[in-house]
Parts: structure tokens; C-alpha cells; sequence
């Protein structure tokens, strides 16, 4: 077989742990087994008065290959840290206003399912009995009910039938008629016919009441009026709901008899409201849409009857990813990304803001990029996601200026590990002088006199960012002997909306340049063999990297991973396609089909001497395989070196979701690489 050593190599990888000689020492570097080992906190939740938190502690199954998350217990004070309930699969901690219970998901008993925790007797309990799985969980003032999203299914559309089936008879299965717009998305495949409703719930357990109908989804985010007589919800039921991708309102619900009125309708998204502590005022996150590429979320403030909007950060420039009010109704703590470094802020009603945390981390753990959470006690305490270049996500608070970490959950695993040390590089665009954020990662005993090879990892999105955070494809790239070098090009986030803007209705274009600039940074550092340049990046960065090949042969090898290859193409067949027109193009493909041909890969492809391997997830239906399939097959039609491999499964979210999958996929990438390095 023309790969068979390709084979090889991924089963080799994916088969490690299962398969290895016992160890007679500890492995000094990272390796994709090590993978399995690692483990990860998320979505830390504070107690009101601020003595402890509860979290999602994540870890992965090496028997079953995927992620396993419980719930654990952190007393503030002490330090000290247990698992909270019993079983696996739980996840969502929320605490009642009283900070008596805590309110949580679990996938313990087979069916993810909604229980309470009490923390005096130390007994859980479910409380209803659901159908799937609950979503934004929102106690009640007084803690006698609890809020939630649950899909509720409807039957499918019908045209025509079968003929009638003989009884014992073996038919194929029915036909499946598709009528919405959006009927699949990445991740969760085709979507079955319903709608994400409201509902309420005894706390003390009992049957769940529907409190909102109709053909429309509420899409994120339940908060409660203080009187506990209304629900603020988030979606759209305007008429053309379904093709309009961004648009979405902050809607006020009757709890008694679900009468809903609109409290926003503004052209934009309206959203993650939550509700001040004298009630009087809903804080929300919106922008005006102007169908840019990139619109900065702003922190908006309204009165709860939708009147008085404002905005308190339209001069930050950033956009803002979550918010919740201080316990005083003067500010409200949010939560945005700087120059790749995510923060926690407080906001006055004034617009003054104050930094309270930085450092925070939750992008992921394959790649470093922006991302965390946090949660507010009624005394100010701030806890949050923490993370740094030699571990992931970890919990910590900060109060009175003071930030303590309180977990380090991989200290002993990763002990006796070396790995790739992360140092930033200073770069300004050849194009127009304009600084560009940069980071290498050098390899485990890294020497300056040496030279190494260069693997230059772009980030997708486009409108993302990476920082100085932990990332396991690049332990794994520099474990290898790689430098790794990984930027913010123009259209990245966290610099400004003007700034990722430069890339709208013009992408790929001179962001190519700022990469380039950051290659030869690098090199001009004296430690990277200019003759071994290597150069890979997923979805937005699968893009870059397929245009670069396609204008450059300075590279050795390249590795496209799930990209859009061929804009028409990908537009009618990715499960964004709303948006995508509309945002990133002036016009449809049958309208200019000139500009969408001069943005595509594809149309480079005639040019591309450099050896490309090609990576999509089976089920990926974000940038569907057969972009990608497009470019193997034009690859091979000019007979350029290549080889497709496809992730079975996997989506274009989870190409990196299951461990030994991840591992394989980064040994496969050095496989490739290191065939065509000069030297070897």
C-alpha cells in the first residue's frame, strides 16, 4: 500500500499505552501517552459567602478513551479539596442563593440528569426525571426552584408514505425528510426535529413545567427577577429567525402563565443577561450589527423593563465574554481577552474599570488558545480558571488583590517531566510595521548554539487568539525537537475590533505577510535551521496554510488541518452556511463568484511544490472533509506529495477530543515532517 508507513505510524501512536514495555524510569519528555495523565479544572463556581468552590475536575478514561469530569469540593480556607458526589460524568455546579445545595448534572446513572447536593447531610439526590440533558441551570431567589433548557422533540415532517409493511417484514429504514434550515450542527451531527424550551422545577424534586412553546429555541443564559416572578431568557422569535444567525433578544417570561415580552430589538446579539441585586437592572452583552467580520460584545445595562440601554465599555475596545454584578449593584465583573491574556475586570456603572485576575485559561488543552471562567462571591471574592505554559487549567481566587492558587493538579505527574519553555518574540509586519504578537517554545534542554527545525502552528478561528498557555501539540512538537512558533496575525482577537477587522472581506490576504514576518524573527534568533521550515494550522489556520504552500516554497512540509479549501463549496455545505455569506463575504457564491475563487486555497494549488499531508474529521461539519478531499485530490492530480487522513468521529471541535486520537494525530504530523527534513 502507497502509506503503508503512514498506517504505521498512527496505529504505533494510538496503541502506545496499551502496548508499551513497562516503564524502568520515568519518561523525561512529554509523550502522547502522557495525554491520558493529564488533568484539568473548569467552570468554577465560588459559594456565595465565598468559603468554598465547586468545580469540574476532568480527567481522561484511558479504557475508554474519553474526558471523565466530576465534581469537586475546595474549602478556600484550608486549601483542602474533595470529591463532592459519588460517580462520574458530572458537570454544571450551581449553588443555591443560601449556599446549602448545589445543583448539578450528572451522566451517573446512564442519562445525563438533574440532581441537588446537600452539603449538611451530604446526601444527592435527582429531582426529575428528563428526557435529555439539562442546560443553564438558575436557582430561584428563595431556592425553592430550579431553572433550565431542555430540548423538547417534535415529530418529523412527513411527505407521503410507504406502503404498508407486512408484519415480520425487513424494510429499509424510512425516508428522513429535512425541512428547517439549520438541521446539523458540528459536534452534535444531524439534529433530531424540536426545540430548546424553558423549564421550572421543584427543588425538592417533582415533574418539570414547560414555561415556554412555540417553533423557537432559547439559546443560553436564565436568570430570575428578584421577586422570582419573571425569567430572563435569550433568543429570537421573529419571523426569519432561522437565517439570522447572529440576531437574538433578551426576553422577560412569566413564571406564573410564560407570557414573554421583548426587552430588547435591537439589529444584534442580545445576551448572557443577568439581573442586579436590587433588581432594579439588567446587565447584558450586544453590539449593533454592521455584518463586519469581527463586533466587539459590549457590557450594556438596561433597566428591567428594556428601557435606558447604555453601554459602560464601548471605549475598552474588547469584547467582553461573560459578565455578573458585584454583590453591592454598583459593578459588575466581566471578563475579556487582552493581547491573547484573559482577564477578569470590574466594571462601574460610570464606566470605570478595574483589573482584578489575569492568566486565566480554558481554550483547550491541544492549543493555547484565550478562553477561561470565573464566578463572584457576595463578597467579592473572584475564583477562576487558571493556566500557564507548564500545566493546564487549574482553580484560584483573588480577594483584596491577593491571587492564591489553590489547585495543581498535574505537580506530580508532570514532575519529573522537561518540557518546551515558552518565550515571547517580538515581530512587526514587513507589510506595514505593525506589531504582532508572537511566542516560541523551545525544545526540552534547549541549547541557543544549536540549530533546530521550525514549525511555524496558526490558530483558527479567524477571529481568535492564542497566549502563553499550556498546549499538548506543541509539548509534543518540541519533545520532538521542534521549535514551535505560534502567533497573533492580523484578524486575530484581543487587539482591537480594528484590528481583527483588517482581514474582512480580505482573508487570507496580508496576514500571510505577519506570518512571514514572525518565520524570519525566528530565524534571525540564530537557533533555527532556515532550510527546515515546517508549517501546520487547524480550520482558520488549515486556510493559511494551504494559501501559504500555495505562495511560498521556503517550507519542507506542510500540513493542512481541517480547512476550507474551496469557499463556494464550503459555504453551501458547512453547518454555518447563514453566516458565513453574510459576514465574511459581501455577496453569495452564485453573486461573486470571482471573490470567492480568489480568497480559495484551491486556486493556488497550481503553484504548490511543497509536500502537504491533509487532516479532517469524518464527521466534521464545520469545514465538511470534502473541502479537504479537494485539495488531496488536486494535490495528487499534480502530483505533489500527499496523504489524507481522516479522524474517525471525530467533529471539526473535536478533532482533538479523545486522547488517543489527539496523540495520534500529533505523531502523525512529526511522521510527516521529519520525511522530509534535510538531514535525516
Amino acid at each position: 500500500m502507497r502509506h503503508s508507513w503512514f498506517s504505521l505510524v498512527l496505529f504505533c501512536a494510538a496503541a502506545a499505552p496499551a502496548a508499551a514495555a513497562p516503564l524502568e524510569a520515568p519518561a523525561p519528555l512529554f509523550e502522547g501517552r502522557d495525554l491520558f495523565g493529564l488533568q484539568w479544572a473548569t467552570d468554577p463556581q465560588i459559594r456565595p459567602d465565598g468559603s468554598s468552590i465547586a468545580y469540574v475536575r476532568n480527567s481522561y478514561e484511558v479504557m475508554t478513551d474519553k474526558s471523565r469530569p466530576s465534581l469537586w469540593l475546595i474549602d478556600i480556607a484550608s486549601g483542602k479539596q474533595w470529591p463532592l458526589a459519588t460517580g462520574v460524568g458530572s458537570s454544571s455546579p450551581r449553588w443555591s442563593p443560601d449556599g446549602t445545595r448545589l445543583a448539578y448534572v450528572s451522566t451517573s446513572e446512564g442519562r445525563a440528569q438533574l440532581y441537588v447536593y446537600w452539603l449538611q447531610s451530604g446526601s444527592s439526590t435527582r429531582i426529575a426525571d428528563l428526557t435529555d440533558a439539562p442546560e443553564d441551570l438558575a436557582w430561584s431567589p428563595d431556592g425553592r426552584s430550579i431553572a433550565f433548557r431542555l430540548f423538547t422533540p417534535e415529530p418529523p415532517p412527513e411527505f407521503g408514505s410507504a406502503p404498508p409493511k407486512p408484519e415480520g417484514a425487513n424494510w429499509a429504514p424510512p425516508l428522513i425528510v429535512i425541512t428547517d434550515v439549520t438541521y446539523r450542527a458540528d459536534g452534535a451531527g444531524m439534529l433530531k426535529p424540536g426545540y430548546t424550551h424553558v423549564f421550572v422545577v421543584s427543588a425538592d424534586g417533582g415533574a418539570p413545567r414547560q414555561l415556554t412553546f412555540g417553533a423557537f429555541n432559547e439559546i443560553g443564559g436564565l436568570a430570575w427577577s428578584r421577586d422570582g416572578k419573571s425569567l430572563y431568557i435569550t433568543g429570537n422569535r421573529l419571523a426569519d429567525w432561522e437565517r439570522d444567525a447572529v440576531n437574538t433578544e433578551v426576553y422577560e417570561v412569566s413564571v406564573a402563565d410564560g407570557t414573554i415580552k421583548a426587552l430588547t430589538t435591537r439589529k444584534g446579539p442580545d445576551t448572557a443577561q443577568d439581573v442586579s441585586p436590587d433588581g432594579s437592572k439588567i446587565a447584558y452583552l450586544s453590539f449593533e450589527d454592521r455584518l463586519l467580520g469581527y463586533q466587539n460584545l459590549e457590557l450594556y445595562v438596561m433597566d428591567r423593563d428594556g428601557q435606558n440601554p447604555r453601554s459602560l465599555t464601548k471605549d475598552l475596545d474588547r469584547t467582553i465574554d461573560s459578565a455578573h454584578w458585584a454583590a453591592d449593584g454598583r459593578s459588575v465583573y466581566v471578563q475579556y481577552a487582552d493581547h491573547g491574556i484573559t482577564k477578569v475586570a470590574r466594571v462601574s456603572l460610570a464606566g470605570k474599570i478595574t483589573p482584578i485576575a489575569a492568566g486565566l485559561a480554558g481554550g483547550g488543552l491541544d492549543r493555547p488558545y484565550s478562553g477561561g471562567e470565573f464566578s463572584v462571591a457576595n463578597n467579592g471574592t473572584v475564583a477562576f480558571t487558571i493556566g500557564d505554559a507548564g500545566s493546564p487549567m487549574n482553580v484560584a481566587v483573588v480577594r483584596n488583590g491577593r491571587t492564591t492558587r489553590l489547585t495543581n493538579l498535574n505537580e506530580e505527574f508532570l514532575r519529573n517531566k522537561t518540557l518546551g519553555a515558552v518565550r515571547p518574540l517580538e515581530v512587526k509586519s514587513t507589510f506595514d510595521q505593525r506589531p504582532i504578537d508572537a511566542w516560541l517554545v523551545t525544545p526540552p534542554k534547549f541549547d541557543p548554539a544549536k540549530k533546530y527545525p521550525l514549525i511555524l502552528e496558526i490558530h483558527g478561528g479567524p477571529f481568535a487568539s492564542y497566549g502563553p498557555t499550556f498546549a499538548t501539540d506543541y509539548q509534543l512538537y518540541a519533545a520532538a525537537g521542534y521549535v514551535v512558533l505560534y502567533t497573533n496575525p492580523r484578524g486575530s482577537t484581543s487587539y482591537g475590533e480594528a484590528f481583527a477587522n483588517l482581514i474582512h472581506h480580505d482573508y487570507p490576504d496580508h496576514d500571510y505577510d505577519d506570518l512571514m514576518s514572525a518565520v524570519d524573527a525566528t530565524i534571525a534568533r540564530g537557533f533555527v535551521d532556515p532550510q527546515n521550515l515546517f508549517v501546520t494550522g487547524g480550520s482558520g489556520g488549515g486556510v493559511l496554510t494551504a494559501w501559504i504552500v500555495g505562495r511560498t516554497d521556503r517550507f519542507r512540509a506542510a500540513v493542512t488541518q481541517k480547512p476550507v479549501i474551496n469557499w463556494t463549496s464550503f459555504t453551501l455545505t458547512t453547518d454555518i452556511y447563514t453566516y458565513a455569506p453574510k459576514y465574511w463575504f459581501a455577496k453569495a457564491p452564485w453573486e461573486d463568484e470571482v471573490a470567492y475563487w480568489k480568497r480559495s486555497p484551491l486556486s493556488l494549488v497550481g503553484s504548490v511544490k511543497t509536500p502537504t499531508m491533509v487532516v479532517v474529521g469524518e464527521q466534521d461539519m464545520r469545514t465538511p472533509p470534502s473541502d479537504a478531499e479537494q485539495y488531496y485530490q488536486a494535490l495528487q492530480l499534480r502530483n505533489v506529495p500527499t496523504a489524507l487522513i481522516k479522524v474517525p468521529g471525530a467533529s471539526h471541535g473535536g478533532l482533538a477530543a479523545r486522547p488517543s486520537q489527539s496523540a495520534a494525530k500529533a505523531s502523525a504530523i512529526i511522521a510527516w515532517f521529519e520525511k522530509y527534513r534535510r538531514g535525516r
